[in-house]
């Protein structure tokens, strides 16, 4: 049985963006399993609402993050119905490629969402909790989607890399910042996931070929592994552990390390021509 993170007769709400599919849409669930009254959040607003029915939340909105007043008022509606509890910022997009080959504009809105999103969401959820906490419910989690790309190079990723790293590094920071506040903030970076993003890449290309060399997981698997760090001071994650360390490693001494790269497309490339990943 699921444990709940919400106290009986305490309810609290919880925002999730991103969170019509995949993971946004795992964390949405396992929110709601957890007792959080949970507004479901995305780009698509139809969706949004489609994806709340589903998982028995009770709001779906249209949000872009990268707009802070709209971020806002959507953490007003979440207070409607219950003092918010948790904000998720899950909503990121990814472009495969080298730096040379993404777009102006593909640059830009791998920022815009993956960092400036998150920044966007983490203020607001702090304004919210701190104003909250004077009103006597004090504290609350605040949940990213980061990577594993986080933790080192990825070549082929190097953009989203760059972007899911500043968001790990603005979570590590936050988690001292706001500990007075009783504000928890974790993040969680897992390998490859099956993702839409995942499953666009260049079939076989050189990004997917890394990704498919490392382990593949399922949505609700990141999903529950974040939601269970909230209520600890666990600031994040990696999974699996061995991935994790192997990209530390490599952010230490990318010259060395990353010849071995070679071997790890070879595996990835045998891994999809076996039908073994996505």
């Amino acid at each position: 049985m699921t444990k709940t993170l919400v106290k009986p007769g305490q309810p609290r709400s919880a925002v999730v963006t991103g969170g019509a599919r995949g993971i946004g849409r795992a964390i949405a669930a396992e929110l709601v399993g957890h007792g959080y009254q949970v507004v479901v959040t995305d780009i698509d607003a139809e969706s949004a609402k489609v994806t709340a029915g589903e998982i028995g939340a009770p709001l779906g909105l249209g949000l872009d993050v990268t707009d802070p007043a709209a971020t806002r008022g959507v953490a007003e509606e979440a207070r409607i119905l219950a003092p918010l509890g948790a904000w998720v910022c899950n909503a990121g997009v990814g472009f495969d490629g080298d730096l040379s080959d993404l777009t102006e504009a593909q640059i830009r809105t791998l920022v815009d969402v993956n960092i400036l999103g998150v920044v966007w969401g983490s203020r607001i959820a702090t304004d919210v909790f701190r104003a909250q906490a004077a009103e006597g419910t004090k504290g609350g989690d605040i949940g990213v989607t980061a990577s594993l790309s986080s933790h080192g190079p990825v070549p082929g990723l190097s953009m989203y890399a760059a972007t899911k790293a500043a968001a790990l590094s603005l979570v590590t920071s936050l988690h001292v910042e706001l500990k007075k506040d009783k504000i928890r903030v974790h993040a969680i970076c897992p390998d490859g996931v099956n993702t839409q993003m995942v499953r666009e890449m260049e079939t076989g290309g050189h990004a997917q070929a890394l990704v498919a060399s490392g382990t593949f997981f399922q949505p609700a698997q990141v999903a529950r592994e974040l939601v269970d760090m909230f209520g600890t001071r666990r600031v994040y994650r990696t999974m699996p552990v061995w991935r994790g360390v192997q990209q530390r490693v490599t952010a230490i001494a990318p010259g060395p390390m990353m010849r071995f790269e070679p071997i790890l497309q070879r595996v990835g490339r045998r891994k999809i021509r076996k039908g073994k990943f996505v």
